[in-house]
């Protein structure tokens, strides 16, 4: 059962963890969630040796690969600031799975320690910074998708689509297949790719048939499938992660 996460006061130092997918495609969104950070008063520290949080090897079922991965990151925040993730998927696989990953080793208590001080973007923005939104960007139908590593893994289904509701020219539209997974799943687009191209095909269906005119997500793997398979499509339908689509609308 997922415990209930304590919000503490917001505080004045964090660390980032970019995530390999913003490292290697999408920059702007780990610059810009950086920005929104900072534009609440918080100093963001970006650990220069991060790399991947392991969850590739961990899900494949390479656990070993994994700890070794995994434990190159636990060095590196030696301080005992919040530790913001732009993904529930890296979220989730540093909160929830570093303790069981580290279990019975030496760095068992320092990996629950990393993993008591994971926290999600939109998670900490909404539950810790309170972050309050004036929107400057023209009227628009946007449609959220959240990944199911931050909706079940982290229990935030909530986070992005509140943080959409504070922007006064954007209709958030449902999707009736909100909850269902994409058909990225990390590896699992790569080792049954024509059920992850079935299952994409029935997401873009539903965000168009929403109406949306433009769809954001938290994770980059599902920005990545969504928005490739809506280009494929040759739709004009398009995507970016939460962090820049907030940030272009409020800045």
């Amino acid at each position: 059962m997922m415990s209930v996460k304590l919000y503490p006061p917001k505080p004045e130092k964090v660390y980032f963890f970019g995530t390999c997918l913003i490292d290697m495609f999408y920059p702007q969104a780990g610059l810009d969630g950086i920005r929104l950070l900072e534009r609440e008063g918080i100093e963001v520290v970006f650990p220069d040796d991060q790399t991947c949080c392991g969850q590739a090897a961990y899900t494949s079922g390479y656990h070993d690969e994994a700890r070794a991965v995994a434990a190159a990151q636990l060095d590196l925040f030696p301080d005992s600031w919040p530790i913001i993730v732009p993904s529930g998927s890296c979220g989730g696989m540093m909160r929830t799975h570093y303790p069981q990953l580290f279990a019975g080793t030496p760095r068992e208590a320092q990996a629950r320690d990393i993993a008591e001080r994971i926290y999600e973007l939109t998670e900490f923005l909404v539950h810790v910074c309170h972050v309050k939104f004036a929107d400057k960007g023209e009227p628009q139908k946007v449609a959220m998708h959240t990944s199911c590593s931050a909706r079940r893994e982290m229990g935030l289904a909530e986070t992005g689509p509140a943080l959409l509701a504070q922007l006064g020219q954007v209709e958030l539209v449902e999707q009736v297949r909100a909850a269902e997974c994409c058909g990225f799943g990390g590896t699992f687009a790569v080792r049954h790719p024509e059920i992850s191209a079935a299952m994409v095909e029935d997401k873009t269906q539903a965000i168009e048939a929403a109406g949306a005119e433009h769809f954001v997500t938290s994770d980059c793997g599902c920005l990545m499938n969504i928005a490739g398979r809506f280009e494929h499509q040759k739709k004009a339908v398009r995507g970016e992660h939460i962090a820049s689509y907030l940030w272009r609308r409020t800045s």
